[in-house]
């Protein structure tokens, strides 16, 4: 298993980084930041089999910090769509001086 799920979860988090890096929209790279997390995830819980049972505690605190995650940054999008009726990261200029 740990010669699929290694792999699997480099491409993953690989498509994720690409898709922060190319993509404008807040949103989408909102989206790709949560595949990284689970990408890493992936690659903790097919390490605990290896290491020990700390791989999947580990786990449960990445997806601590998603959730949060997910709900703050959520409502930051939310907010800046009410005030530039845009998600596109390249025409915020909210927190420029």
């Amino acid at each position: 298993m740990l010669t699929y799920a290694l792999p699997l979860s480099a491409a993953l988090f690989a498509i994720g980084t690409l898709g922060v890096v190319v993509r404008r929209n807040a949103i989408v790279m909102f989206l790709c930041i949560e595949l990284q997390l689970n990408a890493v995830n992936l690659a903790f819980v097919a390490l605990s089999r290896q290491v020990g049972i700390e791989g999947q505690l580990f786990v449960f605190f990445v997806m601590t910090v998603a959730a949060a995650e997910a709900a703050v940054g959520l409502a930051i999008i939310i907010a800046v769509f009410r005030h530039q009726r845009t998600v596109q990261v390249d025409r915020f200029n909210l927190l420029r001086w």
